[in-house]
């Protein structure tokens, strides 16, 4: 993983809809200056809202997917999105959305993650910060948790248990 920030090289807008609201969505990405972070804005709200920082403090409801902001402006369906981001290691993006969901396109983060590349992604100066994981950290809620251990490097293990044979 490179120690450098990294943004994309030019805007470039995907459109699709809406998973949960069947409404027609489009979702336009800025490269952005070094230390911006992700930051989400509504179009369809201009002056209105504020931006919307990819941060676990403005995570809203999460029963389907994930919400980000305040629920009068809130950004529904931000999964995939941000799972093509955290793959290409992009830190610095303005997202730009027209509604209240990013369009899910085919369901996967595979076109988020074309349309980065056909933009290009950009190393910019400033150095990256990581947080180091010094001891395991273990949080449970019902039946579910999730555990962070130390390790020299970067390694995820995911594995879901659904009743639903259709998803596991």
């Amino acid at each position: 993983m490179s120690a450098y920030q990294k943004t994309i090289g030019r805007a470039v807008t995907l459109s699709g809809v809406g998973v949960h609201g069947g409404a027609p969505a489009s979702a336009t990405f800025f490269p952005a200056d070094a230390d911006t972070g992700i930051v989400f804005q509504r179009s369809d709200l201009k002056g209105k809202a504020p931006e919307v920082r990819a941060h676990v403090s403005q995570i809203g409801a999460t029963d389907l997917c994930t919400s980000l902001g305040p629920k009068e402006s809130k950004i529904d369906t931000v999964e995939h999105l941000m799972a093509a981001i955290a793959a290409l290691g992009i830190d610095n993006l303005v997202v730009e959305v027209d509604g209240p969901e990013v369009p899910i396109l085919d369901g996967t983060s595979a076109r988020f993650i074309e349309a980065f590349d056909e933009a290009g992604i950009v190393t910019q100066e400033a150095k990256r910060r990581f947080i180091r994981i010094l001891k395991t950290v273990r949080v449970e809620a019902g039946g579910s948790w999730g555990e962070f251990r130390p390790f020299a490097g970067t390694r995820f293990e995911v594995e879901i248990d659904f009743e639903c044979p259709l998803i596991g």
